[in-house]
């Protein structure tokens, strides 16, 4: 029965892939405005840009930051970590002995038109769950959308396709899900349902930063409101994390939603400064992120050298993963908790700057394609798609997709092209999403004749 509804659903997406989605666009009357409630106008068309900043600047600094993934994972007395002095030199192994294919150089990666992005884990996670919203025309999927999406869209470990990953290796069976997400998969081909399938009796790697790192597109689903981006997020984020790697989730979702409402006559340092405090509320004042964020900022603010990040990311070391301070226990590079610390120095130290927060974050150490990929998505929206191109002085950057790199089942939006979307067309049907969340989970308006959301916020 499993089995029969499985097929029924792939069948369904293939012949409805190219449907209308009819999202109400005035579900408020003006009449039913409360004297409490505000609404903050954003326009749809600046929104649009700003997302393919976000595809952009994520694919950047994803395929940067995995030139250095698991090269340095704090054992300095025999593999120091990088340095500034180490950008542009020649990558060094990761710890399983190998480079990676696309660059032997540690230095920005670029894809140029003509050639595809291709889909990583930072990536194409957060494609899907797009896409599950696209194809449900809902603005909240349910538990079992979740899993079935799941099981349509990544491979198992049997049925995944031969991969080349590193320069020397043989081509195996890879279908790119690592750690807690491996565990989830299985579960849910089992018939686990999520949050059961992060719950730790049933996923012992619910600690691990997998849902970091597939979930932060909720935040942009929800303009303003992080209040509605944690609801869309919750069960996308309990698929495979709990307790402080689920907090450390919901702080990047948070940054992300409230990108939308931060100050822009502030400098992008000022800005990206306030988005952190804002999210810092979202974590338990004695959980261990918590006091990792407050002891990492006073690293920072305390540190007169503000090119010095290497003194903040030592300090991580010697505090978290030698010493295991403030209750929390290191036990894997791949941890949610020792990426958020890198990814916290190179947050405060790239001052708001996206080429030298992904900088700093490629030369961090741990799983450093992940923290790269958070910052570069979230100042890639910030800046849009030109501010994207112009820091890095770039003006022939590649806009495809290739989503089956990785996944798939997914519809062929060019097939005339390379890849299988563009980062336009993916911001496009986001705008589309959006409609359907500002109208059903927000209350609020799209007004077609302005071109904005209308999205209400209590006063105070």
């Amino acid at each position: 029965m499993k089995l029969a509804k499985l097929f029924l659903y792939f069948v369904v997406m293939i012949c409805l892939s190219a449907c209308t989605e009819n999202v109400p666009t005035d579900s408020v009357n003006d009449s039913a405005l409360l004297k409490d409630i505000d609404y903050i106008a954003i326009s749809r068309a600046a929104y649009q840009d700003k997302l393919h900043g976000f595809w952009l600047g994520q694919s950047i600094a994803n395929w940067t930051g995995l030139v250095t993934e698991m090269d340095k994972v704090g054992t300095p007395a025999t593999m120091p970590f990088y340095t500034d002095e180490d950008w542009g030199s020649k990558d060094l192994p990761a710890v399983w002995g190998e480079g990676v294919p696309h660059s032997d150089t540690i230095d920005f990666f670029f894809v140029e038109k003509g050639q595809p992005w291709g889909a990583d884990d930072d990536t194409d996670i957060e494609y899907m769950y797009q896409y599950l919203h696209e194809f449900h025309q809902t603005s909240l999927l349910t538990a079992e959308q979740v899993r079935t999406g799941w099981l349509v869209h990544t491979y198992s470990e049997e049925d995944a396709p031969l991969f080349k990953k590193f320069t020397h290796s043989i081509a195996i069976k890879e279908n790119f899900l690592w750690q807690a997400n491996e565990q989830a998969r299985i579960l849910m081909a089992q018939g686990m349902l999520p949050p059961a399938t992060s719950e730790p009796e049933n996923n012992a790697k619910y600690m691990m930063i997998d849902a970091q790192l597939t979930t932060e597109i909720f935040g942009l689903l929800a303009p303003v409101r992080a209040d509605i981006a944690l609801k869309l997020s919750h069960l996308p984020i309990r698929v495979s994390a709990k307790y402080d790697a689920q907090w450390i989730a919901k702080f990047y979702i948070t940054m992300h939603s409230l990108a939308s409402s931060v100050d822009k006559s502030l400098t992008m340092q000022e800005q990206t400064w306030w988005l952190a405090e804002q999210a810092s509320n979202v974590l338990p004042k004695d959980s261990y992120p918590a006091k990792m964020y407050d002891f990492i900022k006073n690293s920072y603010q305390q540190n007169a050298d503000k090119s010095d990040w290497e003194k903040s990311r030592d300090a991580v070391y010697q505090r978290y993963q030698i010493n295991n301070a403030d209750g929390y226990l290191y036990n894997d590079p791949f941890g949610a908790g020792i990426n958020f610390a890198a990814s916290l120095v190179s947050l405060f130290y790239g001052q708001g700057d996206i080429v030298r927060t992904i900088q700093i974050g490629t030369l961090a150490g741990w799983d450093s394609d992940n923290p790269t990929a958070t910052w570069g998505g979230l100042l890639g929206f910030m800046l849009g798609k030109k501010g994207v191109e112009q820091a890095f002085g770039q003006d022939n950057l590649s806009e495809s997709y290739w989503i089956h790199r990785t996944r798939r089942n997914f519809p062929d939006h060019t097939p005339n092209q390379v890849g299988e979307d563009t980062f336009s067309l993916m911001a496009q049907r986001a705008i589309r999403v959006i409609d359907r969340v500002v109208v059903e989970q927000m209350q609020g308006k799209v007004d077609v004749v302005n071109n904005v959301w209308l999205i209400p916020i209590t006063k105070g």
